[in-house]
């Protein structure tokens, strides 16, 4: 598993991280808390305009502007780089869903964007992803324990 310590890895990180942080998810929140403060100013964090419309849909079904508001600042304030879907992610996401059947075309995307812009890890909750060997997929438990720091208790 790619050494996550020394803060020196380009991460993509998977739009439900965002949900879970953000939405103040039940379940996930304290985890993608600590995900999120781990890598704050220390690891370059990428992910795909995809995550914008994905992230964004439900705000603007409910006309909840301060909702994509309070999402656009977090990116910002994170530094997370926001790749755009180009010629080169659509290839490369049509080839991984040529090579694995039952990966769906949003999954793709984001994979291909992580693939293409050479991040060394994708962060989510998909295990489904995870027997993809293109890239390597770790879930929030995974990059937590082997971040050394306990998934339920942030940091200081």
């Amino acid at each position: 598993m790619t050494e996550f310590k020394n803060g020196v890895a380009r991460m993509y990180v998977d739009t439900a991280l965002f949900i879970y942080y953000l939405e103040h998810s039940s379940l996930f929140f304290h985890p993608a808390r600590v995900f999120f403060r781990h890598c704050y100013q220390k690891m370059p964090l990428v992910t795909s305009a995809v995550t914008l419309e994905e992230y964004c849909t439900y705000p603007y079904a409910n006309h909840d502007l301060q909702s994509i508001e309070n999402f656009k600042t977090f990116l910002t304030g994170m530094n997370v780089s926001i790749c755009s879907v180009n010629q080169e992610i659509a290839l490369e996401a049509a080839r991984l869903r040529a090579c694995h059947e039952a990966l769906k075309a949003l999954d793709a995307l984001h994979l291909a964007t992580a693939i293409i812009t050479k991040c060394k890890a994708f962060i989510t909750n998909d295990k489904r992803l995870q027997t993809l060997p293109e890239i390597q997929v770790v879930t929030l438990e995974q990059f937590n324990s082997q971040a050394s720091i306990s998934p339920l208790v942030a940091p200081g």
